[in-house]
């Protein structure tokens, strides 16, 4: 439970954070809000440090999850800005995505050897704060790296930007469209995560086995990302969008049916390639549909929704798979993405849909 909670709570700063953030973002660019965002990280992680206890524990949560936030936002925006278009938007967001991938493999790996090595034994105090100590350092040599970036100038604020409302983008249709399309593919991802260790107990698998079928997922969303900036130039966000929540919808109808580790980790490896994809699609397609001056409160809408599922979702269908079922939480969560496969089509440019018709 109290990891749970920690866990929470770094996603709940970034709902609250995520839409003022991003209006911080359009005003300040690049890196004013890195600036701030590493010296909340390491506030967070430094804390930690001098008293690893739980209420420090659970300050260091928020801190750090807005830190990430609005250094994501930041950075999205940033990468949005220094596209020339729409075949560069694509090659561009497809490279970014790799970090989060490579993150999700670097800070647990590190994370482990410090706890189990840095300390007089295996798990004691002494590692766990050395871990605190690295993870201080992260942040610190992001901004090393990107101190001498380069960034295009702000365009001045014209007044009748001043009075731009969150709502005014939800009005939009092909916002809407574009949000509900990333909210049930993110669902898959934090459904997969929390659901597959219970199924995997179900079918009587060990702890190790359950991590590697989960660890192949990762891999395979990371590999995919990896060759998508060399093929991105030629493929169509609307389609690619559409095609992953349909073949999601599939593997998730198959996946409870699966017995077998083999055919677990098969699934899993699918479903990665899947959703790997998802991420560089939508963040391109957001950046063509929205006003240049307000692209930082789009990033920041979209993480809000996101995060906001994060902390649900796993509650609501905990709830539900305990009632009904971990196989019935899995096809109806595969139903859902499936049936919003026509809100992707429904992505397509108007200059597309013009010329076909």
């Amino acid at each position: 439970m109290a990891v749970g909670v920690l866990l929470a709570l770094f996603s709940v700063t970034q709902v609250f954070m995520a839409i003022p953030a991003g209006r911080f973002t359009d005003r300040h660019g690049l890196k004013r809000p890195v600036q701030i965002g590493v010296v909340m990280a390491c506030f967070g992680a430094g804390l930690a440090v001098i008293w690893p206890i739980f209420p420090v524990l659970c300050i260091g949560a928020l801190a750090t999850g807005g830190a990430t936030g609005i250094t994501v936002i930041a950075l999205q925006r940033h990468v949005g800005r220094i596209s020339s278009d729409a075949n560069q938007l694509k090659e561009t967001f497809s490279w970014l995505a790799i970090g989060p991938a490579a993150s999700n493999f670097i800070g647990p790996f590190f994370a482990g050897l410090m706890i189990d090595h840095a300390g007089a034994m295996p798990a004691d105090a002494d590692g766990f704060r050395a871990t605190f100590v690295m993870l201080t350092l992260f942040p610190l040599l992001a901004w090393f790296w990107i101190r001498t970036i380069q960034e295009k100038p702000i365009p001045p604020q014209l007044p009748e930007h001043a009075n731009g409302r969150v709502w005014d983008l939800l009005h939009e249709p092909l916002m809407q469209r574009l949000l509900l399309v990333n909210w049930l593919l993110s669902s898959c991802w934090d459904i997969h995560t929390f659901v597959v260790p219970v199924l995997g107990h179900e079918r009587g698998l060990s702890a190790s086995v359950v991590g590697t079928i989960l660890g192949s997922f990762a891999v395979a969303s990371a590999l995919i990302r990896v060759i998508l900036p060399l093929v991105a130039r030629h493929l169509q966000e609307y389609r690619l969008l559409t095609g992953a929540m349909i073949c999601a919808g599939l593997i998730f109808a198959v996946y409870p049916m699966v017995d077998s580790a083999l055919g677990m980790g098969i699934c899993s490896v699918c479903l990665g390639l899947v959703l790997g994809v998802v991420q560089p699609m939508v963040m391109s397609t957001l950046h063509q549909i929205t006003p240049a001056h307000r692209q930082g409160e789009a990033l920041g809408l979209r993480i809000m929704t996101v995060n906001a599922s994060s902390v649900l979702m796993p509650l609501i269908f905990g709830a539900a798979g305990a009632v009904v079922g971990v196989s019935v939480v899995f096809w109806v969560v595969g139903s859902a993405v499936a049936s919003g496969a026509p809100q992707a089509w429904r992505l397509r440019p108007k200059s597309e849909t013009t010329a076909a018709s």
